[in-house]
């Protein structure tokens, strides 16, 4: 799962609103907490210097 949402989003990241939905959509399907927290650090390496607000706020546990 780790790697097909790594070629989405890199796929996906000419457009800020398309990514950032992929990035939830990948999010909400790992049940790893651990997956989560390596696509987090990819996420940053990757496009931290072009998304960092989209990323923050994707990472943030969500209150209902």
């Amino acid at each position: 799962m780790f790697e097909l949402t790594k070629k989405i989003l890199v796929r996906v990241s000419f457009d800020p609103l398309l990514f950032q939905k992929e990035l939830s959509k990948a999010i909400k399907w790992m049940s790893d907490s651990e997956e989560i927290q390596r696509l987090r650090e990819w996420c940053m390496k990757e496009f931290g210097a072009v998304y960092p607000a989209i990323i923050n706020k994707a990472f943030t546990p969500q209150k209902n």
